[in-house]
């Protein structure tokens, strides 16, 4: 319900409530977020697919358990038999086994790091662009905030506040971390 005035009067009005709970800002950016992870993984290949699938299996518990049991049998096997020992200690044909798995496992599971990289990356590229809006909003609200206090007549003695009136660049804040980074500890 909404107050209308016309000719001079106050009038109530009822408008229809499309929705019995509206989204907030929180559920649309909540949405907007799963929307680009749905189209993230849309636009996957093939074979970043099947290393994703992959890197999955392998950094499981359950694969660490199998190869775990699968290697127990293998050493137990070889050491208990007495007849047929297919590979004897020191284990060199399951040396040269795990070295090929590892030699095939290794560059998968790094291109599926590769692709999670870029998304983190993006991600934060995407963090950087939202926090430098809030600022500069932030900023633009504190020096409105500070013209109506001056318009009001309210005492603004402070001067620690114009301080955050002044816009940020980022190139500033970069090079005063580099600086700051760079100082020697004083104990």
């Amino acid at each position: 319900m909404i107050c209308v005035k016309a000719d001079g009067s106050w009038r109530r009005v009822l408008v229809p409530n499309r929705q019995k709970h509206p989204i907030t800002v929180a559920e649309r950016n909540v949405e907007a977020i799963a929307r680009l992870e749905r189209a993230l993984e849309a636009q996957r290949t093939f074979g970043e697919r099947i290393a994703d699938q992959f890197a999955a299996i392998v950094g499981s518990w359950p694969f660490i358990i199998a190869q775990s049991a699968v290697l127990s049998v293998w050493i137990a096997l070889n050491v208990a038999l007495v007849v047929f020992r297919w590979d004897p200690y020191p284990f060199i044909l399951l040396n040269l086994v795990l070295s090929f798995q590892a030699a095939y496992a290794s560059p998968i599971i790094m291109m599926s790091q590769n692709r999670q990289a870029k998304i983190a990356d993006r991600r934060n590229q995407l963090d950087l662009q939202i926090n430098l809006l809030a600022e500069q909003e932030s900023t633009e609200t504190l020096r409105l905030l500070r013209k109506l206090c001056e318009h009001v007549g309210v005492d603004m003695a402070s001067h620690h506040e114009r301080g955050l009136e002044r816009r940020v660049h980022p190139e500033d804040v970069v090079n005063f971390l580099e600086k700051a980074v760079k100082k020697p500890i004083r104990e």
